[in-house]
């Protein structure tokens, strides 16, 4: 199945989607170290974001998070491909900055996509590929 939203920062990514149903402030946030999340009482509190396609409502903090996003990108621990319902300055920056595939408005919540499924996402074309076979069991 292909949703269409709106492609925000070029390129395709590919991996396991990790779903965050609150904002994410990358500023103390996100180790850029290791992709882990540090926000205290984040949903995904713990969790390696490296590699995932990292779906989450909106980006909040400070504009530093550009350069988190970045850095996360140079060290190698990046999402494969960032969706946000609805993106705002600071996760677009990073994103176009680390080359982080990205889209929007994808006209669903994000918490009724198959978690953990691998899906792909085109920043260019603005889709996220979810297989069939998943989506009969979201």
């Amino acid at each position: 199945m292909i949703v269409q939203g709106r492609g925000i920062s070029r390129g395709i990514g590919k991996g396991p989607l990790l779903i965050g149903p609150d904002p994410i402030s990358f500023l103390s946030g996100v180790d850029p170290e290791t992709g882990i999340v540090l926000e205290p009482g984040h949903p995904l509190e713990g969790k390696d974001i490296t590699g995932s396609v990292l779906a989450f409502e909106y980006g909040k903090g400070s504009t530093v998070g550009s350069y988190i996003l970045y850095a996360l990108s140079r060290n190698g621990h990046a999402p494969a491909a960032i969706i946000n319902q609805e993106a705002e300055t600071i996760i677009v920056v990073g994103a176009i900055m680390g080359k982080i595939p990205m889209i929007d408005r994808i006209g669903t919540p994000l918490t009724s996509l198959p978690s953990g499924t691998i899906v792909e996402v085109d920043g260019t074309a603005g889709t996220l590929t979810i297989p069939d076979e998943k989506v009969n069991q979201a």
